[in-house]
């Protein structure tokens, strides 16, 4: 056995070296990630559970087994069912670590929910759906009457409605004959797009439901939804378990392709997932899951492929061809989504290679092709989408970011979750810092005379906003060059070298954290930070030139990171090109706002498979000068361009 194993917790990221023969539970402590544990770790609880995963995880070099921990105990079986132990559940206090693990912590686990973006802008949505309930009285049965029962109900709804050729789907038909005994004969059609019943139900039904979820590459967040109102009833969102499988799309496309049944097991997590996000919301608004009739679900394009269960494998590689990129509808039960089983599940059309269905509902939302002024839309995650253009032309790309910005991969970095250091600033003279947490209003260090103690701030470590802010503010105050070089000879005690001898900038002492431990800047993290935005900044550089603009209108950060973090910090170390900062806007959840734009009104959805038709894809990693353009974009905020917005 080795004296020490690497473990990583996801969907925190945390990763560290623990001492063989210590327990999950304690292996979490350590790394200061949240794991429900009633009992104290006395194994009496049942609540600690935890998934172990399986694999060769490529991007966090280490390979994952079940016999790197010891064997189930009696009173694991005591707690969980034969089905969750053969699916890789545990109990975290009783799993004893003697190898390499990926180990997931499943939502009802986590002591610390990740801060996960649902609200988008106010938006007027014209409600439309494809969705709508009919009331018909047909004529009773008799033995003057030969017409079957399908029969029957077809010719008054197109007495009603005028609508021929009708179908009924085959569940609905199974149960048709009971349905219109039981309301003696006046019942209540569900007809989708105007083509299919998908349910009949006794007497008037006024309501009809449907449910928009964005499927982020790290979190979920959706929406229930009132198809006769537009109203939102509920919301729910949590935190995409394929993390567990990789942070990002191509470790999962690898992953799917290399793992035995990898593609289905991928596929039933987010399906799962999708079961429990419907469940919490009907359950909140009063109805249950198969009360809902239609699904819109927006994704980047390798998550459009593994929440359909289709092959991967090319997405993830030049040309990056997509198995489908027009709309698509599937029925909920093929997909094994719990609603109404007849119910139809739509994707929005990809647009290309990386470009998915999520950047479509984006353009929804906010629609520039629709007006004069040049907007550059970015929609900031693991995957980078961006968007040009105006109602004359619209061009797009999108950029590997990495999960960096989003706190992984960073010494110190987390999920933007109770315990993360949110916001920086420097003092440019002492060089001494202050920070903010997440769920503490104050700022830290509190100031305190020489007799007090210090004041702990409960820091755990540091998400993306608070890593583009200490950035943004160690170059403002001198602590690192242009080039994204800590200052060594600066006459400060934050600034030392770590254990690896490589330069690092000291954010908050141990006695201050949660962790016990000194929460750094690295040298590594700045330069991972640097690689992710000057992806972001070539990609809007190349769209400007293809556009033939030297400037734009107007600057939208969509999605969750867009909002959360400081728009003066992230122009300050490059992020997006210069612009005036009163026109730089976050919109919030922008994808899933256009998520239920497309569930309510289904014109929209002809609208959107129009304008993917339109977009113009642009690859930049195949321009003759990328890698010139990548290296000046690297410097902060760049090596070249100048940003006269910023020197006020």
């Amino acid at each position: 056995m080795a004296n020490t194993v690497q473990i990583v917790f996801q969907p925190s990221g945390r990763r560290g070296e623990i001492e063989a023969g210590k327990s999950v539970l304690e292996a979490a402590r350590t790394l200061g990630v949240g794991i429900e544990a009633a009992c104290g770790g006395a194994r009496v609880c049942g609540k600690c559970r935890v998934i172990v995963e399986t694999g060769r995880f490529e991007k966090l070099n280490l390979v994952s087994s079940a016999d790197h921990v010891s064997p189930v105990g009696d009173v694991e079986k005591k707690f969980l069912t034969a089905e969750e132990l053969s699916r890789g559940y545990r109990l975290a206090c009783n799993a004893f670590l003697s190898g390499d693990l990926v180990v997931t912590v499943p939502e009802e686990s986590r002591s610390a929910k990740q801060v996960i973006l649902e609200k988008g802008r106010e938006r007027k949505i014209e409600v439309r759906p494809a969705v709508k309930n009919i009331t018909v009285t047909l004529p009773a049965a008799s033995l003057s009457d030969f017409r079957d029962d399908r029969q029957r109900l077809l010719d008054a709804l197109e007495k009603e409605t005028g609508l021929k050729h009708l179908s009924v789907d085959y569940p609905v038909l199974k149960e048709l004959p009971q349905i219109l005994r039981e309301g003696n004969w006046t019942v209540t059609a569900t007809i989708w797009q105007e083509k299919e019943v998908i349910r009949v139900a006794p007497g008037k039904r006024e309501t009809s439901l449907g449910a928009a979820v964005d499927v982020g590459t790290t979190t979920l967040a959706a929406f229930l939804c009132d198809l006769t109102t537009g109203e939102v009833l509920a919301k729910a969102s949590r935190m995409n378990p394929q993390i567990g499988y990789g942070e990002d799309v191509l470790a999962r496309i690898s992953y799917a392709a290399s793992e035995t049944e990898g593609r289905e097991k991928l596929q039933a997590s987010i399906i799962e997932a999708l079961n429990a996000l419907t469940a919490d919301m009907t359950e909140k608004a009063g109805f249950s899951a198969s009360d809902v009739d239609e699904m819109v679900l927006v994704y980047n394009t390798a998550m459009h492929h593994l929440a359909l269960g289709l092959d991967p494998r090319y997405v993830g590689r030049a040309p990056f061809a997509p198995a489908a990129s027009a709309p698509l509808d599937v029925k909920a039960r093929d997909l094994g989504v719990k609603i109404n089983p007849s119910g139809n599940v739509h994707s929005l059309p990809v647009e290309a290679g990386f470009v998915g269905a999520d950047n479509m509902a984006v353009l929804l939302a906010e629609e520039p092709y629709n007006g004069d002024k040049i907007k550059l839309i970015i929609d900031i995650g693991t995957n980078g989408e961006i968007d040009l253009g105006n109602k004359n032309r619209l061009l797009s790309t999108s950029c590997a970011t990495g999960p960096a910005l989003e706190g992984a991969q960073i010494a110190f970095g987390m999920r933007a979750a109770p315990g993360a250091i949110e916001r920086v600033n420097i003092d440019p003279i002492s060089h001494e810092p202050r920070y903010k947490v997440i769920g503490q209003d104050e700022w830290y260090p509190v100031p305190c005379d020489r007799h007090s103690t210090v004041q702990k701030s409960g820091a755990q470590g540091i998400c993306g906003s608070g890593v583009i802010d200490a950035i943004a503010a160690m170059h403002k105050a001198g602590v690192i060059s242009k080039a994204g070089r800590i200052n060594a000879k600066l006459d400060t005690s934050r600034v030392r070298r770590g254990e690896s001898g490589k330069l690092e900038y000291v954010l908050a002492w141990a006695q201050e954290t949660a962790v016990g431990k000194d929460i750094v800047i690295t040298q590594a993290d700045i330069r991972a930070v640097q690689l992710a935005k000057a992806a972001l900044y070539v990609g809007a550089e190349y769209l400007m030139e293809k556009l033939g603009v030297d400037h734009v209108d107007e600057v939208i950060l969509a999605g969750a990171f867009g909002s959360y973090i400081d728009k003066e910090s992230a122009m300050a170390i490059g992020m997006f090109p210069d612009c005036d900062l009163s026109r730089v806007r976050a919109v919030g959840n922008a994808a899933g706002d256009g998520a239920r734009i497309a569930l309510l009104d289904a014109g929209k959805r002809r609208e959107a498979a129009s304008v993917a038709r339109q977009v113009e894809f642009v690859e930049t990693a195949i321009e003759p000068d990328f890698q010139k353009k990548f290296m000046d974009a690297i410097a902060i905020p760049h090596a070249k361009h100048e940003f006269s917005h910023l020197k006020s």
